[in-house]
């Protein structure tokens, strides 16, 4: 990744087990947190009213309460509940895409709340770097979309479509004979994903401080951007929230005043500023989770704060972190610690 210029995004598609265990796993509650408790952890939804997301009672941090508990560590457990009692987006896998977007929202939909989804597969994805990979080809990716529309159905979904993807074919990441089935796929991932009664797409659109945004107008208008529900700001970065505003509406004036959201789930003290700059995204010390994911935001432009990326799992292997994905426990505590 390039620092400031790409959207640090580092793929939590590495744990996507629990996904396929979770069609009919977890109960609904009233809206006031009161049911719906997992056995294991004690994880509850939040109040429907400001945050209508879906908490996975079965996910990585909720697991680590749970261990912590067994284990006596009452204190780290406290901590990491500030995580597991957070929604957080649920990073779709390559290879059973229907069965996993069914399981999330049916266990969603029995919650009474909506599934926030991360669609993270693009062909030539990240560029070869620590999250690199992707759909084989553009028919595989196309497959791939469709396996998600099927497992949605009619469901209530969140979507936040494909990180990095338009910043890498703009940033020249992405070699430019793939620019054009890019922009050709995301397209018409917006349209199959369009399609759906209860389904919003956000398109990714880089972070306040990726290069000029000038130059990402257009290729966001030809990944089919005006046609999505709006777009996605600072996913798996740790600009504060009032830049991200200030970096969104910019970006909405240009392109038919589209609404977006904001990833805020590690961006407490904003951007590290140490180091080497092309790796300061990358599991950077001393950051703290932000504002808690909630549909009342600071301006009407925003539809929501995020937690896209999951607190706690790891940005790649630099800084003595896992692969990327992978739950770190003690990068966890940390953002947890420093979130006061």
């Amino acid at each position: 990744m390039y620092g400031s210029r790409g959207a640090g995004v580092r793929a939590s598609v590495a744990v996507v087990g629990v996904a396929l265990l979770l069609a009919g796993c977890s109960g609904g509650d009233d809206g006031d947190g009161d049911k719906g408790r997992d056995s294991g952890s004690g994880i509850t939804q939040q109040p429907n009213g400001t945050d209508p997301f879906w908490v996975n009672p079965k996910g990585n941090a909720a697991a680590q309460v749970a261990a912590y508990e067994k284990a006596g560590k009452d204190q780290d457990a406290k901590l990491i509940r500030r995580i597991a009692e957070q929604p957080t987006g649920e990073w779709i896998g390559p290879e059973n895409p229907e069965r996993e977007a069914e399981g999330f929202t049916e266990a969603a939909e029995k919650a009474d709340r909506d599934a926030v989804l991360v669609l993270y597969n693009i062909p030539h994805r990240d560029c070869g770097q620590y999250s690199g990979g992707g759909a084989a080809d553009g028919d595989a990716y196309r497959a791939w979309i469709d396996g998600v529309a099927r497992g949605i159905g009619d469901r209530p979904a969140t979507i936040v479509l494909e990180p990095d993807a338009v910043l890498h074919v703009v940033d020249g990441c992405t070699p430019e004979e793939f620019h054009k089935e890019r922009y050709d796929l995301l397209k018409g991932a917006i349209e199959t994903l369009g399609t759906l009664k209860n389904t919003k797409v956000y398109l990714d659109a880089g972070n306040a401080g990726w290069g000029d945004p000038e130059e990402i107008y257009d290729p966001l208008k030809w990944a089919g951007v005006e046609q999505a529900d709006g777009f996605a700001v600072n996913v798996s970065n740790f600009y504060t929230t009032e830049d991200s505003i200030e970096y969104g509406k910019q970006l909405s004036s240009k392109i038919g005043d589209k609404p977006f959201v904001i990833d805020t789930s590690r961006n407490g003290n904003g951007p590290w500023d140490e180091g080497d700059e092309d790796e300061r995204w990358c599991n950077p010390p001393g950051r703290a989770l932000g504002e808690s994911p909630t549909t009342k935001t600071a301006d009407p432009l925003v539809d929501a704060y995020l937690w896209v990326k999951r607190p706690g799992e790891s940005d790649g292997e630099c800084k003595g972190g896992p692969k990327a994905g992978e739950w770190w426990p003690e990068y966890a505590l940390d953002l947890a610690k420093a979130s006061g």
